[in-house]
């Protein structure tokens, strides 16, 4: 096998520009394939929010606001955000709503977050119809405030912003998807063509022979084409 030189930049453009048909078709496919799958295989994705505030509305009227309270609000948001979530209020939910799903289904579509540094939580409901995730969230919010009653012996829950009917997916990002699968195909088109290139050991052009064997050429004998 003969001995390679490292590569300069010239010899990686020559052969780049060599192979420059694979690395197209491989980027070509990738992309294809990539708009198929987005906008005709993966479900769309919609997402809509409900936001609650944890926290008495007599300790904001006025300017005297009790620090110690709003930290305690806060403490008390991040556990609401796991009540939120809990099969007891989820079994409500499925009953109000009359869906025939278990909460671990319902657990899957559903993200419960507490703003940083806030008294706020944010449910969040993904599905593959917007009404139902519209419907969802607000089931969720209006539940879960009736059992943080029943639980904590607290009504210090508020409803800021109601969900509603999200009017595009989120999901899937078919511009993304395309970007990214002709990034990776033109990676692979490149990492395949330089594959191919150290595996062919065979010598083309003088050059080849004076760089792998390290003779000069003396002469060429063409070849007949008779």
């Amino acid at each position: 096998m003969p001995v390679r030189e490292e590569m300069e930049l010239k010899d990686i453009l020559l052969i780049i520009q060599k192979r420059l048909g694979i690395i197209a078709l491989i980027t070509v496919v990738a992309v294809a394939a990539s708009a198929i799958i987005s906008f005709f295989l993966l479900d769309k994705i919609y997402e809509t929010s409900t936001t609650l505030m944890v926290g008495n509305t007599q300790n904001y009227q006025g300017d005297d606001i009790e620090y110690n309270t709003i930290l305690v609000s806060q403490k008390l948001a991040k556990t609401y955000s796991i009540i939120a979530k809990s099969d007891r209020v989820l079994d409500r939910v499925i009953e109000k709503l009359e869906i025939d799903m278990k909460p671990s289904q319902l657990r899957n579509r559903i993200t419960v977050s507490s703003e940083s540094d806030t008294e706020i939580i944010r449910i969040t409901v993904q599905d593959v119809d917007p009404g139902f995730a519209m419907d969802l969230a607000n089931a969720l919010a209006q539940v879960f405030m009736e059992e943080v009653v029943s639980i904590m012996k607290l009504d210090n829950v508020q409803i800021i912003d109601i969900a509603k009917i999200p009017g595009t997916p989120v999901k899937p990002r078919p511009v993304m998807n395309i970007a990214i699968a002709g990034v990776l195909g033109i990676m692979l088109g490149i990492g395949l063509v330089f594959l191919v290139e150290y595996l062919d050991n065979t010598i083309k052009t003088p050059e080849d022979i004076e760089r792998y064997v390290g003779l000069p050429v003396l002469g060429i004998i063409p070849m007949n084409e008779e």
